[in-house]
C-alpha cells in the first residue's frame, strides 16, 4: 500500500517551507555496534539515578505541581562549578533550545548572522525557522577557522568549539579576536564537547573563562556529551547578566517551566559529583588518543579530536563504502554526503570493546580488499 500524500493545506506558509533538522540515525537493533551520534560511552554519575529516584519516591507528591520556572538550584550549582554569578547562567531544555532561544533573541536584524560553511546542521535550520539571515564562511583547506575571514558587517557569529563534525578547536586567542573586532556582536561559541579538549591538568580552554572579559560573548554546553545525559535533555548557556536576562525574557514567552523536576534533580546531582565526570571525560580523552592511533596504522588520515568523535579519511576516499561495509557488520558510523566532507567519516569514540571490534572489521575490510585502501 503506497504512502498517502500529505495534505499541506492548512499549514502555515512557514511550516511548508521548512528544511527540518536530521538527526543522527537511531536504529533500535540488538547487538549493534553504535557509533554515530556521539553518545558517551559511559553511563551518567549513578549520584543521577539516585537524585531522580528520590523525587520520585519520597517528593512524588510534589509531581502535581509546577517545577521551579528558573532551575536555581542547578543554575546554582553550576555557577559554583564555573565560578560565575547566577545570574550569569541560563538552562534550557537540551542546548538545542538554548540554541534556539539565542537565534530568537539576538539575530533577528538587519545585519547577517556568520557561521563557518562546515558545522552543526542545525543552525541553518534555525536561520531558516526564525527568518535570520546566515552567511556562511568557508573553513580553510585544512578545515581550520580563520579568524580574519569574519571580517565583515554582522549581528553576530555562531562557532561549534571544537567544531562539528572536523573536531578542531579555535583557540582563545582567536575568539577573543572576534569578541574584539565584533563589539556590537553577540559572538555564540557552542562547546558541546569543550570537556573533551583537555585533561584536569591543561590550561584551560573555554570560553566560559572570557565571559566577565567579553561582554558579547555567550557560551553554550550541554549534559548529553561529557555528562552521558543526551536523554535527559539540558543544556545551559553562560554570558554576562544582560544577555542572560534577553533569554530568559525569551524563554518565558515560549515556555516558562522547561526542566521538568527529574531533569532538574539529576543534572544537578552530575554537577555536583566532580570526581565521577573527571574520571569518564579522562577514559574517553584515552580512547580516543588509541582509536586515532589504531586509526593511523590502517592509513587513514584523522583530524586532530578535541571532541568525543574523530573524522576520519579512508586512503582512497571512498568514506561511503566504508560506511555500508562496516553497516553490514553491524557498526554505523556516520558519512555526509556533502562537498568538501564527503570522502569522511565521524566515528563516536566508544569503549574499548566497541573500538577494538571497528578496528578488527576494518583490518577485516582493507585485508580482504573489501574497500579498496590503495
Amino acid at each position: 500500500m503506497s504512502e498517502s500524500k500529505i495534505d499541506t493545506r492548512l499549514w502555515s506558509s512557514k511550516a511548508r517551507n521548512l528544511s527540518p533538522y536530521v538527526p543522527g540515525e537511531q536504529p533500535q537493533h540488538d547487538n549493534l555496534c553504535k557509533l554515530n551520534t556521539n553518545e558517551n560511552p559511559f553511563p551518567p554519575s549513578p549520584k543521577v539515578g539516585e537524585a531522580i529516584a528520590k523525587v520520585l519516591t519520597q517528593q512524588a507528591e510534589e509531581l502535581r505541581l509546577y517545577p521551579a520556572p528558573e532551575s536555581n538550584d542547578l543554575r546554582a550549582a553550576l555557577a559554583q562549578s564555573y565560578e560565575l554569578d547566577i545570574n550569569q547562567v541560563f538552562v534550557g531544555n537540551g542546548s538545542d533550545e538554548v540554541l534556539a532561544l539565542i537565534f530568537a533573541s539576538f539575530f533577528l536584524k538587519e545585519r547577517p548572522l556568520l557561521s563557518p560553511d562546515i558545522s552543526y546542521s542545525f543552525y541553518p535550520v534555525y536561520a531558516q525557522t526564525f527568518g535570520v539571515h546566515l552567511v556562511k564562511i568557508p573553513l580553510e583547506e585544512d578545515f581550520s577557522i580563520d579568524p580574519d575571514a569574519y571580517r565583515q558587517p554582522c549581528s553576530g557569529i555562531i562557532i561549534a568549539n571544537p567544531n562539528a563534525p572536523t573536531g578542531l578547536l579555535l583557540s582563545l586567542a582567536d575568539i577573543r579576536k572576534l569578541a574584539s573586532e565584533h563589539s556590537n556582536a553577540v559572538i555564540v561559541i557552542d562547546e558541546a564537547y569543550i570537556d573533551f579538549s583537555q585533561r584536569a591538568s591543561e590550561t584551560q580552554v573555554s570560553a566560559v573563562s572570557l565571559i566577565n572579559e567579553c561582554d558579547n560573548i555567550i557560551v553554550t554546553q550541554t549534559f548529553s556529551k561529557s555528562r552521558s545525559l543526551a536523554g535527559l535533555r539540558v543544556g545551559m548557556a553562560f554570558a554576562n547578566a544582560s544577555l542572560i536576562e534577553a533569554l530568559t525574557r525569551m524563554k518565558n514567552s515560549f515556555n516558562s517551566y522547561p526542566l521538568d523536576k527529574l531533569a532538574q534533580a539529576g543534572a544537578t546531582a552530575s554537577v555536583l559529583d566532580v570526581d565521577y565526570f573527571e574520571q569518564t571525560r579522562q577514559q574517553v580523552i584515552d580512547l580516543r588518543t588509541s582509536l586515532t592511533e589504531a586509526l593511523i596504522a590502517l592509513g587513514y588520515d584523522v583530524l586532530p579530536s578535541h571532541a568525543n568523535f574523530v573524522f576520519v579519511r579512508p586512503k582512497d576516499g571512498d568514506a561511503s563504502g566504508v560506511a555500508s561495509a562496516l553497516r553490514e557488520q553491524g557498526i554505523i558510523v556516520r558519512h555526509f554526503d556533502k562537498p568538501r566532507i564527503n570522502e569522511y567519516l565521524r566515528i563516536t569514540v566508544g569503549t574499548a570493546e566497541q573500538n577494538s571490534h571497528l578496528i578488527e572489521a576494518l583490518t577485516v575490510l582493507h585485508a580482504d580488499n573489501s574497500v579498496t585502501s590503495d
